[in-house]
C-alpha cells in the first residue's frame, strides 16, 4: 500500500462514481443496482454518507495509536444482520425525501470533491476516528476507496456506457480483499480484478470450479458484505 498515494486513489474512486452518474436522468437514477432493494439514487446517497463522514473525520484529528488498519477495519462489519436491514431502509426513505433523484447527484457533486480536497490536505501519518475506531489517515482513505470502488461496480449493471473504476482505486480495493483472504489462499486463475471484487463481496456466487481452486479458503467468502 505504501506505493499508492491514498488521497490520489480516493480522488480516482470518487471521480469514477461521478463519471457513472453525471448527466443521468431521473429514469436512470431509478434503475436497480447490485445492492438488493436499492436503486441507483439510493446507493449514491449511501456513498454520499461516506464522503460526508470523511469531511467530519478529517477535520477532527485523533490521538493514536490506531486500533485497526485498512484491512482489519472491515472485519468488524459482518454482513446480512439487522443493522444492515435498518440502514438499507433508512437510506431508501432518505433518498425518497428528495424532490428528484438528480438532487442527490447535485449534492454528491458538491460533497465528494470537498472530501477529496480534505484528504489531499491531511497528514497521511496522522490519525482520525470513525465508526468507533482509530485509524491512520492513509488507512482511513483506503477504506473509503475500497467502499467506493465496490459500490461503483454496484451502480453499473443497468446503466449503459458506464465506465469502470480507475486502476489506482481498484488496486487499493484488491489489496483490501487480498488482506482479508487467508494467508494460504490463491485467487482463481480466471478472475480478473473486477471479478475478484464481485466474488469477494458476494455480488457473484462462487462456482464449483472457484471452490475447487480456493479449497478450504472458499469458506471465507464473501470476504466483505
Amino acid at each position: 500500500m505504501s506505493a499508492i498515494r491514498p488521497a490520489e486513489a480516493l480522488a480516482q474512486a470518487y471521480d469514477g462514481i461521478t463519471a457513472v452518474i453525471d448527466g443521468r436522468d431521473d429514469a436512470d437514477l431509478q434503475r436497480p443496482t447490485r445492492c438488493r432493494g436499492w436503486l441507483v439514487a439510493d446507493l449514491l446517497l449511501h456513498v454520499l454518507g461516506d464522503a460526508q463522514r470523511a469531511l467530519v473525520a478529517l477535520a477532527s484529528p485523533a490521538d493514536g495509536p490506531a486500533d485497526v488498519d485498512d484491512v482489519s477495519y472491515w472485519r468488524g462489519f459482518p454482513s446480512g444482520g439487522g443493522d444492515d436491514a435498518r440502514h438499507a431502509w433508512w437510506v431508501r426513505r432518505s433518498a425518497a425525501a428528495f424532490d428528484r433523484p438528480t438532487g442527490i447527484v447535485q449534492l454528491w457533486g458538491e460533497t465528494a470533491p470537498a472530501a477529496v480536497r480534505a484528504a489531499a490536505a491531511a497528514d497521511p501519518t496522522g490519525y482520525v476516528t470513525t465508526q468507533g475506531h482509530v485509524l491512520r489517515v492513509a488507512d482511513f482513505l483506503a477504506t473509503l476507496t475500497t467502499e467506493a470502488v465496490v459500490h461503483h461496480l454496484d451502480l453499473t449493471p443497468e446503466l449503459s456506457g458506464a465506465p469502470s473504476p480507475g486502476p489506482l482505486a481498484v488496486r487499493v480495493a484488491v489489496a483490501t480483499m487480498d488482506g482479508l483472504m487467508s494467508d494460504d489462499a490463491v485467487r482463481p486463475t480466471g478472475w480478473d480484478d473486477e471479478r475478484f471484487l464481485l466474488k469477494a463481496t458476494g455480488r457473484l456466487p462462487l462456482s464449483d470450479r472457484d471452490r475447487l481452486e480456493l479449497g478450504e479458503s472458499a469458506g471465507w467468502f464473501p470476504l466483505l458484505g
